[in-house]
């Protein structure tokens, strides 16, 4: 049975998500061409939907990002106007829809038809400020390009993504950043995460102007919310990518030379049947589950309060919602309790 997204609790002004997307059957369709259009899809869509991307990896066969989502203002005057949705349409690469919906604009002015207007103007804010309207639009307008490229027909994507909602508040939207950022350090393809390219720490390192802005609220949210300069957050950021994401990643090989590697998955299994407690470091170095499985992620108070804007979605015996996460010396958790394959 498909399982409902969590929705942000009416409470928090901004909810944060990691979103995770595989292509069908795993297949390895991202090229260096592919990655460079979907990330370019994803700033227009990002931009568009109201939303930001904090940080992203495109792999070869699936995507993560980390997205920051407003919560829909409730004030229609602070949301775009009619005259400005069209302008932001026709932005959009391809103009997707925008001839259309200017013609459909002037015929209700033409006759006047205020409601029609608003219902119009309506359809286009339910696609703002939503993280299941922007992964929609993103993972389609892809679809539609790579079909015509290759003259494929049909889905791409493996089922719906999936997304976990993290708390904002201390660490955990750090160590999920960080997690994301060294999925091309896990999976061998650079030795440093400042060397892929189609990451959003990649991206900062080399200038780009919207991937700074997201390291940058990365850095704020590790200094509590304190606001720290474009320089100094790349800094920062970068500490916190090898002292937390990556710490014991540095090896010797047998005939001397300096080796990159990342722990392996039996390794930590092993010390996991042992009882013993990951540091935060290896646990990053792993694909772990409750970062994609958790369905919500972060503090124990975060967590908590999740679980009982949605009480109505659990069974009677669950008493409360916190779990805290099997094998890691640190005070994260999560909303599901994964009693199996923490790893995989």
């Amino acid at each position: 049975m498909r399982q409902a997204r969590l929705r942000t609790p009416e409470h928090c002004p901004v909810g944060y998500y990691h979103c995770v997307s595989r292509v069908v059957d795993r297949r390895f369709i991202f090229g260096d061409i592919e990655k460079d259009r979907f990330v370019s899809l994803m700033r227009e869509y990002e931009i568009f939907c109201g939303v930001q991307v904090l940080t992203y990896s495109v792999m070869d066969n699936h995507f993560h990002l980390l997205l920051a989502v407003p919560k829909r203002p409730d004030e229609p005057s602070e949301r775009p106007a009619s005259d400005t949705v069209v302008q932001m349409l026709h932005k959009l690469s391809g103009n997707h829809g925008a001839s259309t919906a200017q013609q459909q604009l002037a015929a209700l002015r033409q006759k006047g038809d205020a409601k029609g207007e608003a219902a119009w103007l309506a359809r286009y804010h339910a696609r703002m400020w939503d993280v299941s309207a922007f992964m929609k639009l993103l993972k389609q307008r892809f679809t539609q390009w790579y079909n015509r490229r290759v003259g494929r027909e049909g889905t791409l994507w493996e089922a719906r993504f999936k997304s976990v909602l993290v708390d904002g508040a201390g660490r955990a939207l750090s160590a999920m950043a960080a997690y994301i950022d060294l999925n091309p350090v896990r999976a061998g393809i650079v030795a440093d995460p400042k060397d892929y390219r189609w990451s959003g720490y990649g991206e900062a390192v080399a200038g780009v102007g919207w991937a700074r802005q997201g390291i940058q609220a990365l850095a704020q949210a590790l200094q509590g919310g304190k606001d720290v300069p474009e320089i100094a957050a790349l800094e920062l950021y970068r500490t916190h990518l090898y002292l937390e994401g990556d710490e014991r990643r540095e090896t010797v090989g047998c005939d001397g030379r300096l080796l990159r590697g990342t722990l392996q998955r039996d390794a930590a299994l092993g010390v996991l049947a042992a009882k013993g407690r990951l540091p935060l470091g290896d646990y990053m170095r792993c694909r772990v589950r409750y970062f994609c499985d958790g369905a919500a992620f972060g503090g124990q108070e975060f967590v908590e309060s999740v679980f009982l804007a949605y009480r109505k979605r659990f069974g009677p015996r669950r008493k409360d919602g916190a779990r805290r996460l099997k094998g890691v010396a640190t005070d994260f958790f999560s909303l599901r309790d994964l009693r199996v394959e923490v790893f995989g």
